[in-house]
């Protein structure tokens, strides 16, 4: 494998550790066992049950489909009688290559980051540090400009240069007769065989994906749960069902994968595993077949958008009982010429960015220049003269529009040296759409 070439294989620690990279081998090759010990530390890092050998399987079997690189911390001096094996990594890391949409339709080839633990008896010794800055500095050197993860901790990465760049809500939206949406569908909506979302799903996600500022490649894995070929708890979901939304000349623009809470629990509810739609019709209309199902009097849904049509079009929007706002993708630049450039501006305008960056690898003063929505970048050799300075986890979080400029002024994470400056980058950074972002890794 290439990239793992490059990467080098094994680092030494200190002594008392090693680091591996290695790809995620398939049921009967070579490196299975290690692949296999690696998502066993996985597991029980994100304290979920052991694993069974057929779900591990399946799981390494989407990695590879993914090309995930796995970096797993090992103990190199003789582990305490009884505890786990020396085959069983104390830290875990992986990554994977997606395009991230960067507005107006641009897609920018992404480092996702993903899978990290520590176990707890092996914290504070510089494990995550060192795979989290390697990774980084390696992925820069392979030409990527930006980085990406989605946080189970909110306070974690922020000191490796990550910004929050998107957001997503739970919602519960009542369905009984106050739900009604003022809008005249223009397609139609059918029921279909949920394995159909596995050839589908990634095609109707493409036609999203190059809609949606924020949205990130997905995982072979989404097709997976989506069609219920895959669960939760890595079996088979007999409960997944599904509904395929076709616009006016007949194509498939969008679906919904959903499921029946049971009757145990009041008000009779309907989660959406997974909702995607390919244009502003699509998405009215397959709420409207939701808010139609007989015998259902909730919807529920934990990837939600914070601003969401559904609400505008609502007779009435106090259907939906929102709560949860929280972050959800976090970006990391890692080329501040590339990322910049790469981007498309609305407004044109110079601005003057002083970068700061805890681990050195963006640190510096940059003219950014946007003519006729194109920019160009170039260091910026005058001392003092920046208009804004701001730690590149803040030039990450408002690279995608969704957190504004202004904000990160009042509350003391960027400098603004020139009156308005902030104001500007604000104009500068929008996007056409709003932030929105359906996969998470």
């Amino acid at each position: 494998m290439d990239l793992l070439a490059r990467l080098g294989g094994v680092d030494d620690l200190s002594g008392d550790y090693e680091i591996r990279r290695f790809g995620a081998a398939t049921k009967g090759e070579q490196g299975y066992a290690e692949a296999e010990s690696w998502i066993r530390a996985v597991a029980f890092g994100f304290h979920e049950p052991a694993r069974e050998p057929e779900r591990i399987a399946r799981s390494l079997e989407s990695y590879r489909a993914d090309q995930r690189v796995l970096t797993g911390a090992y103990q190199t001096r003789d582990v305490a009688a009884g505890s786990l094996p020396a085959d069983v990594p104390v830290a875990t890391f992986a990554t994977l290559r997606k395009t991230l949409n960067i507005g107006f339709g641009r897609q920018l080839e992404t480092q996702m980051v993903t899978a990290v633990t520590v176990r707890t008896s092996h914290r504070r010794r510089g494990l995550l540090r060192r795979m989290m800055s390697e990774d980084l500095a390696m992925a820069r050197r392979d030409g990527m400009a930006m980085a990406a993860l989605t946080a189970s901790e909110g306070s974690i990465y922020g000191r490796f240069g990550y910004g929050v760049a998107s957001f997503e809500r739970s919602v519960k939206v009542d369905t009984t007769a106050r739900f009604r949406l003022n809008h005249q569908p223009v397609g139609y909506v059918e029921v279909a065989e949920p394995k159909v979302l596995l050839d589908l799903a990634p095609q109707v996600f493409d036609k999203v994906h190059r809609l949606t500022p924020g949205s990130m490649g997905r995982q072979d894995w989404y097709r997976l749960l989506a069609s219920g070929s895959v669960g939760p708890d890595g079996k088979e979901d007999p409960a997944i069902k599904v509904a395929l939304h076709y616009g006016p000349h007949g194509a498939v623009d969008g679906y919904v994968s959903y499921k029946f809470l049971g009757w145990e629990k009041e008000p009779y509810t309907m989660e959406i595993v997974d909702l995607v739609a390919a244009s502003n019709e699509a998405y009215l209309e397959l709420w409207q077949f939701l808010g139609a199902i007989d015998l259902v009097e909730r919807v529920t849904w934990e990837e939600a958008p914070l601003d969401d049509p559904l609400t505008w079009a609502l007779n009435d929007p106090r259907c939906i009982d929102s709560s949860n706002s929280r972050d959800m993708l976090w970006l990391r630049i890692l080329d501040v010429r590339k990322a910049l450039e790469a981007r498309y501006f609305p407004v044109d305008g110079r601005l003057v960015l002083e970068v700061l960056d805890p681990l050195g690898l963006t640190a510096g003063t940059f003219a950014l220049e946007v003519t006729g929505g194109e920019a160009a970048v170039v260091p910026w050799e005058t001392p003092g003269q920046a208009d804004l300075t701001l730690d590149v986890s803040a030039l990450s979080s408002i690279y995608l529009g969704a957190v504004c400029p202004v904000t990160l002024t009042a509350a003391g994470r960027i400098r603004e040296n020139t009156k308005g400056a902030a104001f500007q980058a604000r104009q500068m950074f929008t996007v056409e759409r709003p932030t929105h972002c359906l996969t998470h890794f």
